[in-house]
């Protein structure tokens, strides 16, 4: 029998969470769905992530609205796929904010991959009807930007290609707490689909040189603690490289993508089989790994119907 396409079959509701990971910062999260982040300032609120739809991005709204009533100003998005800046419209936010590459990301793919993501992931885009269409920053930076709210000081940084080449991370100093995006997972599996296999350990090993206290990643829960970050670290640079190893092996003898599977599966389905969206995944991994051993630098834009040809490729 065929597997249902990506997670068209996961239609459960997820329990949120909203978790202080230091003074006025706030880590949403939601059972391996996407993540979304809060820097409560003297006089604003500056969000991180903006969920998939405005549906989903009045949830962090709700849980903003509990601990204050100061108007969120500012939305940073740490990359540009449509699960994370397509709510933005909700927040009523005078900025938002990406990399320059983010930006270049939207206008090159953003339309493919909100077209993409959506046939994947429908539970994740019910509401879509008021989505007012893509997502735009109103500034963008290149290496690193700081923001004030008020006294309190936000660094944007980019610490290296890895889920996407435009990623980049919101660090608190006052409180030594970062945002990382996609780039760190806590018990989730890595979305690698557009990702960069050879960079992602280097930026992972960028991140793990601020000796962090906490740090809300892309998804999965809050980590707390320098002995749950490290573990957090390690765990998903054994992810990336386990995957990318496994996969560039097959490659470089001439095996095909299914073969590349196989080969995935048996090195990474004991580790990490039971992690949140593992199976959604699996497949986008395993062909973007195969491209970049075969030295394609720049991930190839997914779109709707190549992400179903591949997946019925793969399909016994």
């Amino acid at each position: 029998m065929t597997r249902a396409f990506a997670s068209q079959g996961d239609t459960g509701d997820k329990t949120v969470s909203f978790t202080e990971i230091g003074d006025g910062l706030y880590a949403f999260t939601a059972e391996g769905d996407p993540n979304s982040g809060v820097i409560v300032g003297d006089e604003s609120v500056m969000v991180i992530e903006a969920q998939a739809t405005p549906r989903l991005a009045r949830q962090v709204i709700d849980c903003i609205r509990g601990v204050t009533d100061k108007p969120v100003s500012h939305i940073v998005l740490t990359h540009y796929h449509a699960v994370r800046v397509l709510g933005a419209s909700a927040f009523d936010a005078g900025q938002i904010i990406m990399s320059e590459k983010a930006r270049s990301m939207v206008v090159e793919r953003g339309q493919e991959d909100w077209d993409s993501e959506f046939a994947r992931f429908p539970r994740l885009f019910e509401g879509h009807e008021e989505i007012p269409g893509l997502t735009w920053p109103t500034t963008t930076f290149q290496g690193r930007m700081s923001v004030y709210l008020g006294n309190r000081r936000v660094d944007l940084m980019q610490p290296g290609r890895a889920h996407t080449a435009g990623d980049i991370v919101a660090y608190v100093p006052d409180q030594n707490v970062m945002f990382t995006g996609d780039i760190v997972e806590y018990h989730s599996a890595c979305y690698c689909g557009d990702g960069h296999f050879h960079d992602w350990t280097g930026t992972l090993d960028n991140i793990r040189r601020w000796n962090l206290d906490a740090i809300a990643p892309g998804r999965g829960d809050a980590l707390l603690g320098r002995k749950m970050v490290d573990a957090a670290l390690d765990s998903t640079a054994d992810f990336v490289t386990s995957t990318y190893n496994a996969v560039a092996k097959v490659a470089l003898r001439g095996g095909s993508l299914k073969d590349a599977m196989a080969a995935c599966r048996a090195e990474c389905d004991p580790k990490f089989g039971d992690y949140a969206i593992y199976e959604h995944c699996l497949p986008f991994n395993v062909a973007r790994a195969y491209d970049e051993a075969r030295d394609i630098d720049t991930p190839r834009i997914w779109t709707a119907e190549r992400d179903r040809e591949m997946w019925e490729a793969l399909q016994e």
